[in-house]
C-alpha cells in the first residue's frame, strides 16, 4: 500500500501520488476545488415555489449606491439632497432614472425597482448580513463583523445549493452556487459574515472564484490541463487513485470517503470541455466584450451568463475592494467626492454590465428563466456631507430586479421627498430572499436541516406577490 505521506512513490506511468491528489484538489484561489465540491446537505421541500427561473444572477454593489443618482431621483429636493444629476425618462411612462443610468432607463420595461428597501442597519458588514441571508444580524450596526454564531445563517447560495442538489436538479459538473470575481471583505481585510454555508457547514459554501476577467489574457490556468496530459490520460490518472483509496485502509474513514468522492467530482471538471469552456471570455467577440464594458465588474457580468448557461443555478457577483480602491471613498462607499466617483468610476460600469446582461438573456431566451438581482448592503444619507459624500444609510434604498418570473416595468414601494425613509410599499430583506426563492421554484416554508439535522424554514420573509402576479 503507499503511503500518502511519500514523495517519492510513482505509479506505472511515472505520476506520483502526490502528482494525482494534486490534480484532484487543484487550487482556486486558494481553495481547492475538491474541498468546494461539497456533499449535498439534507433538504425537505415542504412546499413548492411557482417561480419559472432556472437561474439567478446577483449583483452586489459592494459599499452602498446612493438611490439619488441611480434609482430614485429628487428632483424637487434641495441642491444637497438631490445631488449633481438630472433623473432622465424611462421607457416607462413616468418613471425616472437618475441620467447616470441612460442605458437602463430604455430597459426599465423589463425592470422591477423596490424604492423602499430598508434593513434599519448603517453598518457594512451587518446591514450585509442581512441583505444576503434575509436575517438581521445580532446586534445591528456592527463594523467589521464576521461570521459565527449568532450569525450564521447561510448565504442564499448555499440554501439553493443545498435544495438543488438534494432534490436531484443539479446539472452538469460545475458547482450549483458561486461568487467571483472575489469574497466581500472588512476594511481590516476579515470576511464579511452571510457569505457561507454557515450553520449548514463548509460543505455548503457557494464556490469562490477569485478571477480578474477583464485582464489583457485572462486565463485560468487551473482550468486548463498540462500539455503532455490527454483526457485519456486524465482517466486513467483518475481510475489509478479510485483504485489506490479503494484498496487503501483508511480510505474507508469518512473523511477521506467524502474526499474521495470531491475528487472525482473535480476530475469531472477538468474532462468535459463544457465546464471548462465556461470560463473562456476569448471565445466571446470583441463586440461583445467591449459592449459589457472592460471593468472588472463588466466582464463578470459576462462571465455570470457564461455560467448559468453551463447551469450554474446562482452566481453572486460582487464589486469588491480591488487594489486599486482609494481607501477613502472604497467601491461604492462615496464618504468623499461623490459626484466624481458615480459619474466617471461607479455608475457607468454598471449601466453597461447590468443593460447588456438583460439584452444578452432576452436576445438568447434566456431572461424568463433567469433571474436577476442588483443590489447592496444599504444606501446612502439624503444629504450630502462636508466632504462632498453621503454617509453609510439603512433606513432606505433601492433594489432592482428582472427576469425569471418577475413583472417588468413597475416600481415597488416610494420613499419620502428626501429619500431619508420608507413612504410606502416598505420591504425587508427577508422579503426579497422569499421572491428569489418563489422565483426559483421553493417555498419560504421548504425546510433545510442543519449540521445537528434540525429543520429551518428557509425563509422568513413573504414573496411579493405584486412583482410576480
Amino acid at each position: 500500500m503507499l503511503s500518502l505521506q511519500s514523495r517519492r512513490a510513482r505509479l506505472c506511468d511515472g505520476i506520483s501520488r502526490r502528482e494525482l491528489l494534486r490534480a484532484g484538489g487543484l487550487s482556486f484561489g486558494g481553495l481547492s476545488l475538491a474541498g468546494l465540491l461539497g456533499k449535498p446537505a439534507l433538504a425537505t421541500a415542504t412546499g413548492g415555489g411557482a417561480g419559472s427561473a432556472k437561474s439567478c444572477i446577483v449583483l452586489f454593489l459592494m459599499g452602498g449606491p446612493d438611490q439619488h443618482s441611480t434609482w430614485d431621483p429628487k428632483p424637487d429636493a434641495p441642491p444637497e439632497v438631490r445631488g449633481a444629476f438630472a433623473p432622465i425618462s424611462s421607457r416607462v411612462p413616468g418613471v425616472q432614472f437618475s441620467e447616470l443610468m441612460p442605458k437602463l432607463a430604455q430597459r426599465a420595461d423589463k425592470l422591477a425597482v423596490l424604492r423602499a428597501v430598508s434593513t434599519g442597519d448603517n453598518a457594512h458588514s451587518s446591514s450585509g448580513y442581512y441583505m444576503l441571508t434575509g436575517r438581521p444580524h445580532t446586534p445591528t450596526n456592527v463594523e467589521n463583523a464576521n461570521p459565527g454564531f449568532p450569525n450564521d445563517w447561510p448565504n442564499w447560495g448555499s440554501v439553493v445549493q443545498r435544495l438543488t442538489e438534494a432534490t436531484g436538479r443539479r446539472s452538469g459538473d460545475l458547482p450549483t452556487s458561486m461568487r467571483l470575481p472575489n469574497h466581500i471583505f472588512n476594511t481590516d481585510g476579515s470576511t464579511w459574515p452571510g457569505q457561507d454555508g454557515g450553520m449548514l457547514g463548509h460543505a455548503a459554501d457557494p464556490w469562490l472564484f477569485r478571477c480578474a476577467p477583464a485582464d489583457p489574457g485572462f486565463r485560468i490556468a487551473e482550468l486548463q490541463l498540462p500539455d503532455d496530459v490527454s483526457l485519456d490520460r486524465l482517466a486513467i490518472r483518475r481510475d489509478l487513485v479510485r483504485d489506490i483509496d479503494r484498496q487503501s485502509k483508511v480510505a474507508s474513514t469518512s473523511l477521506l470517503k467524502t474526499f474521495g468522492e470531491h475528487q472525482q467530482r473535480a476530475y469531472g471538471v477538468l474532462s468535459s470541455a463544457a465546464s471548462r469552456g465556461a470560463f473562456d471570455l476569448a471565445t466571446e467577440s470583441a463586440e461583445t466584450r467591449a459592449r459589457y464594458g472592460m471593468t472588472q465588474f463588466g466582464q463578470s457580468c459576462l462571465l455570470a451568463r457564461r455560467l448559468v448557461e453551463a447551469n450554474v443555478r446562482l452566481v453572486q457577483v460582487n464589486w469588491h475592494r480591488g487594489p486599486d480602491e482609494p481607501s477613502s471613498n472604497p467601491c461604492w462607499d462615496s464618504h468623499t467626492d461623490e459626484t466624481n466617483r458615480l459619474k466617471n468610476v461607479l455608475v457607468p460600469p454598471t449601466d453597461d454590465g447590468f443593460s447588456s446582461l438583460l439584452d444578452d438573456l432576452s436576445d438568447r431566451r434566456m431572461l424568463d428563466e433567469t433571474l436577476v438581482v442588483c443590489m447592496s448592503e444599504f444606501g446612502r444619507s439624503p444629504r450630502l456631507n462636508g466632504a462632498g459624500g453621503r454617509d453609510h444609510w439603512g433606513s432606505v434604498f433601492s433594489v432592482a430586479m428582472a427576469g425569471g418570473g418577475i413583472r417588468g416595468g413597475l416600481v415597488h414601494g416610494s420613499s419620502d421627498a428626501l429619500g431619508a425613509f420608507p413612504r410606502s410599499g416598505l420591504v425587508r430583506p427577508e422579503d426579497i430572499v422569499a421572491t428569489i426563492f418563489h422565483c426559483l421554484g421553493y417555498a419560504p416554508e421548504t425546510e433545510i436541516h442543519d449540521r445537528q439535522n434540525r429543520p429551518h424554514a428557509i425563509c422568513q420573509g413573504k414573496v411579493l406577490q405584486s412583482l410576480v402576479g
